[in-house]
């Protein structure tokens, strides 16, 4: 009951860090300088300019995640909308406070430095969000709704939304193209800052072992270090010897202690190391089949 409490208590306050970093990035480095990316804050952001601030962010904000908060607790379940709920209204809330909070704004001239730094520290709040299972609404939760189904990251969701969301800042009589350019910059920061903390640890990596030692590699890796080996027939030509080639995929991260181990057994081993794109399997990523999604609902036989 103890464990459950500090849980909670501790994925609420992570989600609560990532709000405010989330937030921040808007209220100190882009709405000041004019500049508006992607996502519902961006649309909100876009609605604010149009308006000349008649129409806050943080009120187009919440009212537009309003509906879309309850198609993703229909497709992704009530844990999901409790998180997300949260995140929603404490984000509205701190887009109308932090500016008061807050009044620091970035003293940075450039808009491009703006907007790199802006789209950044984004990602960060919206990294640390998504790995306790929340969202902050918007375009966050229809990529989690495709990342359910298909396996597509939830950058490339983002992009695509967000193509349009800010080529719309075009279209507003103080705007021009430079602006829809700044935008883009923030988008391109946002979604490769996110990848890369999302995907960094999915990173996978091939390895080839040539060793007439293969054996006792192969017993320490399976038995000893807890990993998957195959070994390949091989024939070296110039010999015309036959031996084994070892085959070994492992997360990025074990990379180091395949190669030490290697080492250890036979200093002399020739091996290759390539990175891979995608590993399905036992101990890597399920295979997100296509289809349609199935909502919660009885089918009437007709």
């Amino acid at each position: 009951m103890k464990n459950e409490k500090l849980k909670f208590i501790k994925e609420y306050l992570l989600i609560s860090i990532g709000a405010f970093l989330y937030c921040w990035s808007w209220t100190s480095f882009l709405i000041p300088n004019g500049i508006s990316g992607g996502g519902v804050t961006g649309m909100a952001t876009v609605i604010q300019y149009a308006t000349n601030g008649f129409i806050p962010v943080s009120f187009s904000y919440l009212l537009i995640n309003a509906a879309l908060v309850t198609m993703g607790t229909i497709v992704l379940g009530k844990g999901f909308g409790a998180k997300t709920i949260y995140s929603i209204i404490l984000s509205s809330i701190l887009l109308k406070v932090l500016p008061e909070w807050v009044p620091w704004s970035s003293d940075i001239q450039e808009p491009f430095i703006n907007a790199l730094l802006g789209g950044a520290i984004g990602g960060v709040g919206i990294y640390m969000i998504f790995i306790q299972g929340g969202s902050t609404g918007g375009t966050d939760i229809i990529a989690l709704i495709i990342g359910k189904y298909r396996e597509v990251s939830p950058g490339t969701v983002f992009m695509w939304c967000d193509l349009m969301i800010i080529g719309s800042i075009a279209f507003l009589p103080d705007k021009g193209l430079q602006d829809v350019v700044y935008g883009y910059i923030q988008m391109v920061s946002f979604t490769y800052t996110l990848d890369m903390l999302l995907t960094g640890n999915k990173q996978s990596v091939q390895i080839l072992i040539f060793s007439s030692k293969y054996k006792e590699i192969a017993d320490t890796l399976v038995h000893q270090r807890d990993k998957g080996v195959t070994a390949l027939d091989a024939t070296g030509w110039y010999s015309q010897t036959e031996s084994k080639v070892l085959l070994v995929v492992v997360r990025k991260y074990c990379l180091s202690e395949v190669m030490k181990t290697i080492k250890e057994i036979d200093e002399k081993a020739f091996t290759s190391v390539t990175q891979v794109q995608s590993v399905y399997g036992q101990g890597f990523d399920q295979i997100k089949a296509g289809g349609k999604i199935q909502w919660n609902k009885k089918q009437k036989e007709s």
